[in-house]
């Protein structure tokens, strides 16, 4: 690589910048509690301390260990802030007064340690960003079961979930990790000599967390955690400052995967040489135009490998080459630090395709010839496999070959023109401009017999003697033999600019189809609409059949299908129950199955499985691996479009059940309340009356008028409730007809009489007023709850109004008070079940239903119902019914 060309990247450049006026993060690392990491931290610090580094020690766990103990006395100390939690007092790190100290180097222990409540930040590794981003350097311990990564990897090897964990950003941040590293059996003499817990303790802790076995496991995950961290800053390092790489670090192996019959043997020798070194492995799949150009077969190989690769456990890439692609290849080795590449042997040259190509070098022969740096290794296909690929010469459609010895003789033709009218010595540039249009338009093969086809024409028409193909004058060999290596070379670079164009083409087709999906199934609002969305377009994109299968109880059944299919063979079913059970594909040119006619791949939407996808292309061939990733990429988004219309519905049902329980509650309150005042009062004038001769005939006359009084108002609530019941379940039926509006306000003063009798009501209905087309009952009960709600709130004594006029075909009817009047935020909210405006407890109760009720009886007849204040100051309360006028 060129010196010129050595320059750090951007990206590294920027992370720099941004740990600018930062302080520098230090992490001492332990595999276990108990192995030092505090004491190794300490006897750091008092040495940085005896340098004349401002060390203070802004929180110090020491758990009783009188050796870690004593290493803090001559430290400076900043003091704990003391706390209230579950009745004891206890002390956390005071994170103000550490800033306001401003150390240049603070000591703060158990990164993973939860703060009380009422700090500040809920994490300690949260208190330790805030004094980096303050410009303190900071040094903190972490044991590795507490990596946020590595949780369910301890839980499993130790069968103890620990709570407290660190995102695993902070050791990505980390300017340096520190591993303390103690072996098992010295780890578990220090705690069976109480260093690290009491006896008591220490004995189950030996039987459990600290058996041999999993500190064996923790102390490779420490290492292993500590080494992918100085991995990564090494580079950072080189990228940073443009260093080419590879380093001797960490050996990373970096296997090529092609069309090649030896690219499996390649990635399993790739697989056990990473499983030896116990190293990170990358399987690289080069995308370039010549990988649509391939055959069938070889597509088919590709994909197959790239999928054995992934079962394998490599870290899958895919590089877009435009060029060389031997460069391309060493240049992303180069950006991973990989050392070792290894490439499957390419197929020996067939005759036919060593003559057609004598100086074209393999892929593999310019990484053996450039990868000076690197470790190539060649891996050979199995006995058999190796022979060479069979090339056959190259189909010409007859559109191609028509247009290709039309545009020569169009080229002849306007060179015998030119030659007759402007003689030039030039005319070979006509046939070559034909070679360079035919390759624009049908690619390398059509310019190619162009070339020869424009050759022989040159050669005949226009070399002296003319008619002939013989050449007479030695300058006009040199003249024919550059004109047909020049129009060959111009026809291959301009097919060859012809497929990436194309290339780039499809690749922002798959993208734009991509991007319309995820909009679709944004969307979608049903799971019916995701399904019919995902299925319509997976096929429409990758021109196959396509399938979606749900679980419905404890079978998989078809969700949708394009074509519409409704119904799989029996082996395809199997494939498809295969692919949900265990979350791997399954089917057609996969390792299970592979007899099914489809390729079936599970929904995941992280570890949860949704459903199966289903495709098949015409005439069972494979995909490429093109289309895998983008079916891979549809798929992703068809689990998010599904997760997303399952959360809407689950929130939707906690919606509806929270407002059923709402409205339960409400109900229940009403029945019990506003139902049982009437009740208890009717009980208790019953049983007076009950009572012969206790009472006078007058007391008994108020008595009855009571019992009928309550009983109309109990009778009115159990009306008001069997008409919300009807008009929730939809079976309230309005019988329309011409109502005379002054008729069914009497009708409904004299069913309110007792109620009414301490108020004034006023009536102020125009002679001429028009005839309402109304339901009589329905309204007249409408008129009762209104009048009732207004007896209910307006001063005793106070008057009640009905006006009625005549508003743009329509009548409005006005109920008024004098009451306190609804606040202006409340005059909607009236209208809804079970509300009532906040008052005294002397006004008299109601369910809050009755003004719900009137809004639902007019509504189905077809009118409207507001409130307003009836005076300016915003006093009383003026309800307003808008009825159509009969015809």
């Amino acid at each position: 690589m060129a010196d010129e060309d050595l320059r750090p990247e951007p990206e590294a450049l920027l992370a720099e910048a941004a740990r600018e006026g930062r302080g520098r993060l230090k992490i001492f690392l332990g595999a276990a509690p108990g192995v030092g990491k505090t004491f190794a931290m300490l006897e750091a610090a008092r040495q940085r301390l005896r340098e004349g580094t401002d060390v203070v020690a802004g929180v110090i766990e020491t758990h009783g260990r009188a050796e870690t103990e004593a290493l803090v006395h001559d430290l400076p100390v900043v003091p704990r802030r003391p706390g209230y939690y579950r009745g004891r007092i206890l002390s956390e790190m005071d994170l103000d007064a550490l800033l306001a100290r401003r150390p240049r180097l603070a000591l703060i222990d158990e990164l993973a340690h939860t703060n009380l409540e009422g700090s500040r930040h809920e994490k300690r590794w949260q208190d330790v960003e805030e004094v980096l981003a303050a410009g303190i350097d900071v040094w903190t311990t972490l044991n590795v079961q507490h990596v946020e990564t590595l949780n369910d990897a301890v839980a499993r090897i130790t069968g103890i979930r620990v709570r407290e964990t660190v995102p695993d950003r902070i050791l990505d941040t980390a300017d340096e990790i520190e591993l303390i590293d103690l072996s098992p059996e010295d780890l578990i003499a220090r705690l069976r000599a109480g260093k690290v817990y009491v006896p008591e303790q220490a004995a189950r802790a030996v039987q459990n967390f600290f058996a041999k076995g999993n500190l064996t496991a923790l102390r490779e995950l420490a290492m292993r955690a500590a080494a992918d961290r100085v991995d990564a800053q090494l580079r950072e390092h080189m990228a940073a400052n443009a260093i080419p790489g590879p380093w001797p670090a960490q050996e990373r192996l970096l296997v090529c995967v092609s069309d090649s019959p030896a690219a499996r043997n390649a990635i399993r020798a790739a697989k056990r040489s990473a499983d030896r070194a116990r190293v990170e492995w990358i399987a690289l799949s080069v995308t370039s135009p010549r990988i649509e150009t391939l055959p069938e077969g070889a597509r088919d190989d590709l994909a197959l490998a790239l999928r054995l690769a992934e079962r394998l456990g490599a870290t899958v890439a895919s590089l877009q080459a435009g060029g060389d692609v031997a460069r391309e290849i060493l240049d992303f080795a180069r950006r991973n630090n990989v050392r070792r590449i290894i490439v499957g042997r390419p197929r020996p040259r067939s005759t036919l395709h060593a003559l057609a190509h004598p100086f074209r070098e393999r892929v593999a022969e310019r990484l053996l010839r450039l990868g000076t740096e690197f470790e190539v290794t060649l891996v050979s296909a199995e006995p058999g496999r190796a022979r060479p690929q069979a090339r056959r010469l190259p189909a010409l459609s007859f559109p191609a070959t028509g247009w290709a010895l039309l545009a020569t003789a169009l080229a002849s033709g306007a060179a015998w023109v030119v030659d007759r009218m402007l003689p030039v010595a030039s005319l070979a540039l006509l046939f070559m401009t034909a070679v360079i249009v035919v390759a624009t338009r049908f690619g390398r093969w059509a310019s190619a017999l162009t070339a020869v086809s424009g050759f022989f024409a040159y050669n005949f028409f226009f070399t002296e003697p003319r008619l002939t193909f013989t050449v007479h004058y030695r300058d006009q060999i040199l003249t024919l033999g550059l004109f047909l290596a020049a129009s060959l070379l111009t026809g291959g670079l301009a097919a060859e600019l012809r497929a990436r164009v194309d290339a780039q083409r499809a690749a922002a087709d798959r993208m734009g189809k991509l991007y319309d999906f995820s909009r679709r199934v944004a969307a979608a609002a049903a799971f019916d609409d995701v399904v019919w969305a995902a299925v319509s377009h997976v096929s429409m994109t990758l021109a196959c059949r396509t399938v979606l299968l749900v679980p419905e109880g404890e079978r998989l059944a078809v969700a949708g299908g394009f074509p519409p299919e409704d119904r799989l063979e029996l082996r395809d079913m199997s494939a498809a129950r295969y692919a949900w059970q265990r979350g791997e594909e399954a089917g057609r040119g996969s390792a299970t199955l592979p007899a099914a006619d489809w390729l079936f791949l599970p929904i995941r939407a992280g570890e949860r499985r949704l459903g199966v996808v289903g495709v098949a292309y015409e005439g069972g061939r494979s995909f490429s691996p093109v289309d895998r990733r983008l079916l891979d990429a549809l798929i992703d988004q068809v689990a998010l479009a599904m997760e997303r219309v399952r959360l809407a519905e689950d929130l939707e049902g906690a919606r509806l059940a929270a407002e059923t329980d709402r409205l339960r509650t409400a109900l229940l309150s009403s029945v019990s309340h506003d139902l049982r005042t009437p009740l208890v009062t009717i009980i208790g004038a019953a049983g007076s009356l009950a009572e012969p001769g206790a009472l006078p005939p007058e007391a008994q006359q108020a008595l009855a008028e009571t019992i009928r009084e309550e009983g109309e108002r109990l009778d009115r609530y159990v009306q008001n409730l069997l008409d919300m019941t009807r008009l929730g379940h939809g079976a309230l039926k309005p019988a329309v007809q011409p109502s005379d509006l002054a008729e069914l306000v009497g009708a409904a003063r004299t069913r309110l009489a007792a109620v009414l009798r301490g108020h004034r009501l006023g009536t102020d209905l125009p002679p001429d007023l028009p005839a309402v087309l109304v339901d009589p009952v329905l309204t007249e009960q409408v008129l009762v709850n209104i009048l009732d709600n207004a007896a209910k709130y307006a001063p005793p004594g106070s008057p009640i109004t009905l006006a009625a006029r005549l508003d743009a075909g329509r009548v409005v009817l006005s109920v008024a008070d004098e009451g306190p009047g609804i606040p202006p935020a409340d005059r909607e909210k009236v209208f809804d079940m079970f509300y009532r405006v906040a008052g005294t407890d002397r006004r008299r109760a109601g369910t809050g239903l009755g003004l719900a009720i009137c809004r639902g009886l007019l509504e189905a007849q077809g009118g409207t119902i507001r409130a307003e204040a009836a005076r300016p100051d915003g006093q009383g309360t003026r309800i307003l019914l808008t009825l159509p006028v009969a015809p």
